[in-house]
């Protein structure tokens, strides 16, 4: 029964509390309502003079190689191969941070289009439709030439271009897999020109596909070219030997002492030993040819980022809307904290 009486007690406590800051909130209605007004011109003012933006939205599958691996390697062992293990360090969900790497990005920023029948590169066509003012005075007055070498760049240009790179991932660029059961990724590129969106995004994709593919197969690869530049020279010696030991013979057709046959079985051994290298070689020849299948990835787009793209832009009721519960918000939290301390003021007055 008492604890009954303790529970009901607080109850009517934290009731007499709420209402008291509900009056002290409601004295000051008119602060809300012109607030909430000015407020909400303000954020009305805010959407009509933003700058749109154009998303892009492009799609494509990946196959890493994972999944053709054992079938390549049952179809090595029918011809008594093995095709060893593949371990897919660069396969999967690390193709969202290739893209969004500053070594992609850099390159596509650094690449040349064309404007107005004028060669331009992307980064300067988009400093130039961000507006110039969004940058700081000293970054604002920094160019990219269109044939730039790379290894030329100022300190300031390097920086422009870090700070340039940092904003488009942070800001513009969303690498994303809607469904993880599925190896379907999705790029969106925003930009305040819609051909800019566009392009960004091809040349984006273009430049990770042709890295991903090299990054891949680069191991398999060299195995595989080194693979086919000393067989062709166990061939080359193969053959060598042969025609030695048809020129020994030809020379030597009515041996009178054994010693002579000296030179031919030589000849003989390297042959075998030749044929033996060769035989063991090709079978690893084709082992290699065969990871090299298996570490080339497909990179296949499903969706271009065409047009139209989606035009983002904040509408100015729901901007104006915002703005208004954000200030009824923070000035709800201020006036609180106001009266607390008010009333802490007071307890300390009456209690000295």
């Amino acid at each position: 029964m008492n604890a009954s009486n303790e529970n009901q007690s607080k109850t009517q406590y934290v009731e007499s509390i709420f209402r008291k800051k509900l009056i002290f909130l409601k004295k000051r209605i008119w602060i809300y309502l012109f607030g909430g007004m000015l407020f909400a011109v303000l954020g009305f003012l805010y959407a009509q003079f933003q700058t749109a933006q154009y998303k892009s939205k492009l799609t494509f599958a990946l196959d890493d190689g994972s999944n053709t691996e054992t079938t390549l390697n049952s179809l090595a062992s029918q011809f008594g191969l093995s095709g060893g293990t593949n371990v897919n360090v660069f396969g999967g969900d690390n193709i969202i941070e290739i893209v969004r790497s500053r070594r992609m990005v850099e390159r596509v920023l650094l690449s040349v289009d064309t404007i107005n029948n004028k060669p331009i590169t992307l980064i300067e066509n988009y400093m130039n439709v961000k507006g110039r003012e969004h940058f700081h005075r000293k970054v604002a007055n920094i160019h990219f030439p269109a044939f730039q070498n790379r290894e030329k760049f100022t300190y300031i240009q390097d920086s422009v271009l870090r700070l340039i790179y940092t904003e488009m991932v942070e800001d513009n660029i969303k690498v994303e897999k809607p469904d993880r059961k599925y190896n379907i990724y999705e790029i969106n590129i925003k930009s305040p020109n819609e051909h800019l969106s566009k392009i960004l995004t091809d040349r984006l994709i273009a430049e990770t596909n042709v890295f991903y593919i090299e990054l891949k197969t680069k191991k398999a690869k060299l195995t595989l070219e080194a693979l086919e530049n000393r067989i062709a020279a166990v061939k080359d010696g193969l053959y060598s030997s042969i025609s030695s030991r048809a020129e020994i013979k030809d020379a030597n057709i009515n041996p009178v002492f054994e010693y002579s046959q000296v030179p031919i079985l030589k000849q003989h051994t390297n042959i075998e030993l030749y044929r033996n290298a060769y035989s063991e070689m090709y079978k690893n020849l084709e082992i290699a040819r065969f990871q090299y299948l298996i570490n080339t990835p497909l990179l296949q787009i499903i969706d271009f980022a065409d047009y139209p793209m989606e035009r983002v832009k904040m509408s100015r009721l729901k901007a104006a809307i915002v703005f208004s519960f954000l200030f009824i918000f923070v000035l709800t939290v201020i006036l609180l904290i106001m009266e607390q301390n008010s009333n802490y003021t007071k307890k300390d007055v009456a209690s000295s």
